[in-house]
């Protein structure tokens, strides 16, 4: 194999593919089933392989890489979703990329992957009274994981002594770019099948990479990487106040009048976390000018800026085509915020270089 590679299951719109090739590894395939997501990424990435519906997959028949990412459906174990967890018809779908691990390491004598990278929401600490988490562990390592004596999941940690070795962290978006990123925690877990380097990946401190420019034309971003702010506002600066969109819609509910107006934000809140299914408005004015505000939606260039995502790069799809707002709004609430991959996919380049 000629350099480091990668493979995407679950890949939605390339997020993982363009946080390795920003770092030198190159996106080999990608697994994705909804049509406007696979369209976006071939027009960013058209030497991808796509290998539809992973469920058909057989990871000892398809190309090895040395990394391969999945962050797998998030319904079932999200706070916001039923709760179900891992036994979900969706979410259930890691076992099938934890079968293609497997499949691909008998194939190729316990060579590749060398790496895999889990993402997904932090409902995964908590959902089926903890023991979720605790079934991803034992599914990685093949080995009965016990649960933490406090008999809950630390927002980091690891397991040693094994294959794979494990090390997870919770990141929030927030924290990881200027202009700041809208709010999103997300669990990433690293398996380090060739070494113990797990931890090394995903807790030692490096330089974070530059916030891509525009894409051009062909479809990738422009050299470069200044960032203007994030908010369309005609040069002026604004002060914000995002609304908690579903915490809003819980307390008017349930009748909660204190929680009900905290749900307004504060000026400088975060934006709160992007979701497929809705989107959240947020309030913005002028110091010189209070009545030259509003209230409205965040534009779909805003959401691939609170992501951390090239301009425009949910815009077109591979025929030039433009994609509807609908599906770049439910395609970015189901992405990856760039910077929290580039951090992980920055680390295994160099320890497997």
């Amino acid at each position: 194999m000629n350099g480091l590679t990668l493979g995407s299951l679950f890949d939605g719109i390339g997020v993982f593919p363009l946080a390795a090739s920003r770092c030198g590894i190159r996106p080999l395939w990608a697994s994705e089933i909804e049509a406007a997501p696979i369209s976006i990424t071939q027009r960013h990435f058209p030497d991808m392989a796509h290998l539809g519906d992973i469920t058909k997959l057989d990871g000892g028949a398809i190309p090895p890489v040395h990394v391969l990412t999945f962050g797998s459906p998030c319904q079932n174990l999200s706070q916001i979703g039923n709760r179900t967890g891992l036994a979900g018809a969706k979410s259930g779908l890691f076992f099938h990329a934890i079968r293609i691990i497997q499949e691909m390491r008998k194939a190729t004598n316990d060579l590749y992957p060398v790496i895999s990278i889990w993402e997904n929401v932090m409902g995964a600490f908590s959902s089926n009274d903890r023991m979720d988490f605790r079934a991803v562990l034992s599914a990685f390592t093949d080995t009965e994981i016990p649960m933490p004596a406090s008999g809950r999941w630390a927002s980091a940690g690891m397991v040693r002594g094994g294959c794979p070795d494990l090390a997870w962290r919770l990141l929030d978006a927030q924290h990881w770019a200027r202009p700041r990123l809208a709010r999103r925690q997300r669990v990433f877990l690293v398996a380090d099948f060739g070494g113990r380097r797990a931890p090394e990946i995903l807790f030692k401190p490096r330089p974070m990479l530059p916030l891509p420019a525009p894409c051009t034309a062909g479809g990738l971003p422009a050299p470069g990487g200044d960032r203007g702010p994030v908010l369309e506002t005609g040069g002026r600066v604004p002060i914000t106040r995002p609304f908690q969109g579903f915490r809003m819609r819980g307390a008017a509910k349930e009748g909660e009048q204190t929680a009900f107006q905290n749900s307004f934000g504060f000026p400088a809140d975060p934006f709160p976390t992007l979701l497929a299914g809705t989107v959240t408005p947020f309030a913005f004015w002028y110091e010189d000018d209070p009545a030259g505000g509003c209230i409205r939606f965040p534009t779909e260039l805003e959401c691939e800026r609170l992501m951390g995502l090239p301009e425009g790069w949910t815009k077109y799809g591979a025929d030039g085509g433009e994609i509807s707002a609908s599906q770049r709004y439910r395609a970015l609430g189901n992405a990856i915020a760039l910077p929290c991959a580039e951090y992980i996919m920055a680390g295994i380049a160099e320890a497997l270089r």
